[in-house]
C-alpha cells in the first residue's frame, strides 16, 4: 500500500497575497478560493485520479489564513528548479516578484540560494534542468 503527496497546506496571514506569488513562480493557478480565507492552487490542468493512483502528480498548494506571522525558520521548506533558464536568472525573476535574499549561513560555494516568499518563508532556488544546463 502506498499514499501519494497531493497537497501542501501552508499558515499565513494573506491567502491570496501568498497564492498569487507561488502562481506567479510555479505557473499554477487558482483552483478554489473560499473568500480569501483558504486558497488552493495547483498546475492549470488537475491531474485525474487515475493518474494521481498510478503515478505521482505535482501537489496542489492551499493556503489556510493563519492568525499570527511566522516567527522560526521553516522545519520544512520547498526546493525549485528553474526548467527554462539558468539559475541567476530564475533567482532575479523571483525577487522580482517578491521574495527576499536569505542568508541564513549558507557555504558560500552552495549550489542553491536560500530565498524567503513574502512571508518569509524559505525556499530554495537550485540547479536549472533547463536543456544544456543539467544532464543525467
Amino acid at each position: 500500500m502506498t499514499s501519494r503527496f497531493e497537497q501542501l497546506v501552508v499558515d499565513c496571514l494573506d491567502p491570496r497575497g501568498l497564492a498569487a506569488f507561488w502562481c506567479a513562480v510555479l505557473d499554477y493557478t487558482v483552483h478554489e478560493d473560499r473568500g480569501g480565507d483558504l486558497v488552493e492552487i495547483g498546475p492549470v490542468e488537475l491531474a485525474p485520479l487515475d493518474e494521481l493512483r498510478r503515478a505521482a502528480v505535482a501537489p496542489q498548494i492551499v493556503f489556510s489564513r493563519g492568525h499570527t506571522a511566522r516567527v522560526r525558520r521553516n522545519r520544512l521548506h520547498l526546493d525549485i528548479c528553474p526548467i527554462d533558464s539558468d539559475q541567476p536568472t530564475e533567482v532575479e525573476r523571483v525577487l522580482a516578484l517578491g521574495a527576499r535574499r536569505l542568508d541564513i549561513g549558507t557555504p558560500k560555494d552552495a549550489s542553491w540560494t536560500v530565498l524567503a516568499d513574502p512571508e518569509g518563508n524559505e525556499f530554495c532556488v537550485l540547479r536549472s534542468l533547463a536543456p544544456g544546463h543539467f544532464e543525467e
